[in-house]
Formats: structure tokens, sequence, C-alpha cells
């Protein structure tokens, strides 16, 4: 068996190796990678076929014929021959007018071929074709990575053209993109109403539609009347240190002074951290207002049976990280109650876009009631909580600048939070040659198709 080994640095040149070698018809015994290069073991196809087991009928199989080497006759040992003896061979030879003729040696008998296991070479076959799928598999993936990089590559640099023309011919648009990155809004958000822009709108009047249509996509409430006097259970999630538990206080108050304190229960499922019951049974003494703490989510349950007679029910969740598990536990805890818990997420303003991004992602479940922005006194820019409010469609509630209680509650206004926004923005953070850059990266977020732009 005539086994050739073959080595190229890819598959395909070692399958034409094996081809101009041994032909169409070599069968691959084995593929595998060595040193970064691939090896291939390949057989002939003649070879191949003569390991192949004969049947019993066929002429292959027919023992060899003896060669009988003795003369047969007195005549034949008048004939000069070479006869084969088991000792020594024997020179006989003739008279003198015979030309001696040389007689072929006695051929030994053909050993039997040894037996061939066609179910390994079937294996290896199998194993040797599964190894070229895969491997021709792989190239096709990385060819596909590199085509979808080259594609994203000339879109970002088509982006970049595009653009330094737009700041050739609408100026106006610069602007008013460099004052939307500025505020903290995203550069999609930024690039995606800049493109909205009607060309009738210039310098002053080009800013101010852009404030016209931000305010009017934010889902605000405009009346806390459809809050507290509806009434029931509410429960404020978020990440450690939003001000939830701060939160929870002031809306307690604004509960009492609406209905009186017996009209509200407070409770806490906060028993991680050291004091937070103590601060919200503090809220409560000083509200009148009892504060029942629970562990899990059979605990929950009685408390809310028990408390169906409030009017409202304020409830503050322990704070967890948007990319802890626990959040999923325990979205699912106020979600299997028996009872319809509204969930409010507090979102800290002095965080970035991404991390409220993935906030919301974190805590949405099967639907958030509302939003309260906190912290906006900490905050240099609230771009970033507004981009998000809009992009994601929270209805916002309230927004929070303070510690006191309940003075630093109010209900969001989208005009004052969008004046905002732009009034307290910093020199410019990008300049004009960094422009085209950073807009050309900008993803295409599809949840910007229903920003309402008239």
């Amino acid at each position: 068996m005539n086994v050739k080994k073959f080595t190229a640095p890819t598959s395909r040149e070692a399958l034409r190796k094996v081809r101009e070698a041994l032909g169409p018809d070599a069968v691959i015994l084995s593929n595998r990678a060595v040193d970064g290069a691939v090896e291939i073991l390949a057989l002939a196809g003649d070879d191949a076929a003569a390991l192949a087991p004969h049947s019993p009928d066929s002429p292959m199989s027919a023992p060899a014929p003896q060669l009988d080497l003795a003369p047969a006759s007195p005549a034949a040992e008048a004939a000069p021959s070479l006869v084969a003896h088991p000792a020594a061979p024997v020179l006989r030879t003739a008279p003198r007018q015979a030309q001696p003729v040389p007689r072929a040696p006695a051929r030994p008998a053909a050993a039997p071929a040894p037996a061939i296991d066609m179910e390994r070479i079937s294996s290896m076959v199998a194993e040797a074709v599964a190894s070229a799928k895969a491997s021709a598999a792989a190239e096709m993936t990385s060819m596909m990575s590199e085509l979808r990089a080259m594609r994203g590559m000339m879109e970002t640099q088509l982006n970049e053209l595009a653009f330094a023309n737009t700041q050739q011919r609408e100026p106006h648009k610069t602007v008013v993109l460099r004052e939307m990155l500025a505020a903290g809004f995203s550069a999609s958000l930024a690039r995606y109403l800049t493109d909205k822009l009607p060309a009738t709108r210039d310098g002053a009047e080009a800013l101010q539609w852009i404030r016209t249509v931000l305010a009017r996509n934010i889902n605000a409430m405009n009346n806390e009347d459809a809050l507290l006097e509806q009434g029931g259970v509410f429960a404020l999630v978020g990440p450690t240190g939003v001000g939830k538990t701060t939160t929870t206080a002031k809306l307690a108050a604004r509960c009492v002074m609406r209905h009186g304190p017996e009209k509200l229960a407070l409770i806490t499922t906060d028993a991680y951290r050291i004091g937070a019951h103590e601060q919200l049974r503090i809220y409560g003494k000083i509200l009148g207002v009892m504060v029942h703490s629970v562990k899990d989510e059979a605990d929950l349950r009685i408390a809310l049976n028990e408390l169906k007679n409030k009017h409202t029910v304020l409830i503050d969740t322990v704070g967890v990280s948007q990319r802890d598990q626990m959040v999923a536990e325990q979205v699912a805890m106020l979600q299997g109650v028996g009872t319809n818990v509204q969930r409010i997420l507090c979102m800290n303003a002095t965080s970035t876009q991404e991390t409220l991004s993935e906030v919301v992602r974190a805590y949405q479940g099967s639907g958030l009631a509302g939003a309260i922005i906190t912290k906006l006194d900490e905050a240099a820019s609230i771009g970033s909580a507004l981009d998000v409010v809009i992009r994601h469609k929270l209805r916002l509630y309230y927004a929070s600048n303070g510690q006191r209680v309940p003075e630093d509650l109010h209900l969001a206004d989208p005009v004052a939070l969008v004046e905002r926004a732009f009034g307290g923005q910093s020199a410019p953070k990008y300049g004009d040659a960094e422009l085209p850059l950073l807009v050309a990266g900008a993803a295409q977020d599809p949840m910007l198709r229903e920003v309402r732009l008239g």
C-alpha cells in the first residue's frame, strides 16, 4: 500500500497536489493541521482497489500454479536444462550438436494478501471528508468576516465624505450637531435630527426646532393626579445608589399630604445594606406610616394581601447592578406575587447614555410603568438621560434634584428639561475635523424611526 503524504499551507492547495500526483480517483485517508499547515495522507485509486478483498469465484482468488521443474520423460532429459534441486542446482548438458535451452527457475508460491479492514478505511475516509468540510466552513466564515469588516470600513469612509460635503453645503447643521453632542445627546440621535432638519431653518431657528422636537418626544406625566388619585402598588427599582429610598420617601410624603397616612403603606425588600431598612423606617416614623420588611416573594405576597385595603403601597427594592443575575430574580419576584405591581425605574442623571441603556434593558421585564430621573443637581449634562427616555419611549413621572423630602421632587417638564440640557452645557466637545468621524461611526438605531418630528 503506497500511501503518500502531501503538505501545503491550505486545504485547497494540498488537494490540488493530491490530484496532480495521484489523479482524480485518489482516496484521502486523513487530513489534519500540522505546524500551521495542512497535511493530507492519500492513496492512489488503483492501490485502493487492489487492497479490496476478492470474491472466491474471482480468478485473482485462485491459487498460483505450481511449476514442475523435474523432467517429465527421458526425451526431456536429453534436452539440456537447469533443474532446481532442494540442495543445489544441477547443470545437465546434451550432445554438442544440441543448443542448451535454460529452463525458468521455480517461483515460490505467492503469500496470501493481508486482510484489509474496510470499515476502518471507510471511517478514515469519512473523517477526512468531515475534516475537509470543517476546514472549508472555517475558511468561509473567515472570508465573510473580512467582507463584513471591509463593508463597514467602506460605509464609514463614505459617511465621512458625505458629512464633509454637508459641512460645506449646510454649515448650520454642523452647529446644531455640535450643540447636541455637547448637551450629552447620542451621536445617532443628533445625526438623525440634523438630517431631518428643514432646509428653511437656519441659525437660532434650527436649534429651536431641535429643542421643540426633543420636548415633544419626552412622554411626561402632565398631572400627578393620574398617579396619586388612582393609587395602586408601585415598586421603585434601579441600580445601587440612584436614590430609590429617598425618592420613595418623597413620593410617600406627597401621598400623605393628599390622602393621609392611613391610606399609605411602605414595604422594603432591602435586607442587604446595613441600615437600609432603618433609613426608610425613620422616614415612615416622620410621616406616621408603618414600614413592612419582606425577604422573598412569599413574604411580599403575604404583605400585599394584608395591605390590600390601602390606597397606595410603595415598595423600596434592593439596589442591584444591571449586570447582576439578581435583577432578573427581582423582576420575576415583583411580577409573580399575583398583584399588579407597577415598576418605576430610577435613572441616575450622572450616568452615561450607554450605562442607562443597559439599565433600561435589564429592568424592562414585561414593561416599566414609568421612570424618575434622579440626581439632576449632580449631573454636568442631562442629555444622556433624556436621550434614553426618548429612545426607549419611557413615561417620565418626576425629576429629582436634591435630598430634601419632599421639596426636591418635581413633575417632569419636557421643555424645562430640554432647556436645562442645552443651557448647562460647557464648551463644545468636538472640533470640525472630529465630527465627520464621530457621526460616520454612529450606528443607525431603528428606535429613532418613531421619533415625532412635527
